[in-house]
């Protein structure tokens, strides 16, 4: 599923919460394409059947019209909660886009759009939606609540972050997920938005002590990782001497880039491979995404998970 469409919204982020429900109505209708057939038909009103549930509540009307087991879910049931995390620093910032370009075709914006789409998927199904939101500091923290003041709020929030970016703000990833982990006290599923790129980083056993932190209480985990495909992945760069700038750490590398394409998508592979590893054997759900894609991984991700942590 594509927004090409709305290219035109070079501004698009005052248009978040349109822009986010169109993704969100282009998904389900799409939804008869893939493995979610028929979950859209009474999309807020059912939940996949499973082994072993009582019967009682099958929509049988439904299992004719897709050939699958749905259960009726009412509204006194306990609904999902999710809390969405941001790494705000400046290294999510890039790249720094031409004013033709959508806002979501950066790491922020990528992620920014991405949590908008995922709460507007929530307010359908009734469930809360909390926000944190960390760069250098603990910038944002709202718990989670399934209101439409509280969306608007979040909303208000994300808007803000587009509209007033990092300058050299560097990241503590490792810190405040410790932080927030304290803050979450009732079972969610956990969502983090962040490029990886932190100096912490290279301690990986710290940045998973974090990560196992936020499942202390059973919360599902998931991380999308979210990276410019392009050039952080395939370094792809002309040959002439270009001056390197770390966003967060102001620090400089003059180079040629064919020097180094080899050696460091290399050493990127490998991260990007040690990081996958590591979070299977945690079983924290890992998900590398680029800016360059639809949001179609992100929303398959979201209920996929949700229909294991139910």
């Amino acid at each position: 599923m594509k927004i090409e469409a709305q290219k035109e919204l070079v501004s698009g982020f005052k248009h978040l919460e349109l822009l986010a429900n169109q993704v969100v109505e282009g998904f389900i209708s799409g939804m008869h394409k893939s493995p979610f057939h028929g979950f859209s038909a009474e999309f807020a009103e059912h939940k996949v059947y499973n082994t072993g549930e009582s019967t009682k509540h099958i929509d049988w009307k439904l299992y004719a019209k897709t050939d699958r087991l749905y259960t009726k879910r009412f509204e006194e049931e306990t609904n999902l909660r999710c809390h969405l995390i941001i790494d705000n620093s400046s290294s999510m910032h890039y790249p720094k886009l031409q004013s033709h370009e959508p806002f979501y075709h950066n790491k922020i914006g990528f992620s920014v759009l991405a949590s908008a789409v995922l709460m507007n998927l929530l307010k359908k199904q009734r469930d809360a939606v909390g926000l944190s939101v960390y760069s250098d500091t603990y910038e944002y923290y709202a718990p989670e609540k399934g209101s439409d003041r509280h969306h608007r709020m979040i909303l208000n929030k994300l808007e803000d972050l587009l509209e007033n970016p990092k300058v050299a703000k560097s990241t503590d990833t490792i810190t405040f997920l410790h932080q927030i982990a304290e803050k979450m006290h009732r079972r969610s599923m956990i969502i983090l938005f962040t490029d990886m790129f932190n100096p912490g980083m290279q301690n990986k056993e710290a940045l998973f002590n974090a990560l196992q932190h936020l499942k202390h209480n059973k919360h599902k985990v998931v991380v999308f990782h979210v990276i410019d495909k392009q050039t952080e992945i395939n370094f792809d760069f002309d040959n002439a001497p270009r001056k390197f700038i770390d966003l967060e750490t102001g620090e400089q590398i003059n180079i040629f880039a064919d020097s180094v394409k080899e050696a460091y998508e290399a050493k990127v592979n490998d991260y990007f491979k040690s990081l996958a590893m590591t979070c299977a054997q945690n079983k924290i759900k890992y998900v590398p995404v680029a800016v360059e894609e639809s949001f179609e991984k992100i929303l398959t991700t979201y209920l996929v998970e949700k229909q294991m942590f139910g």
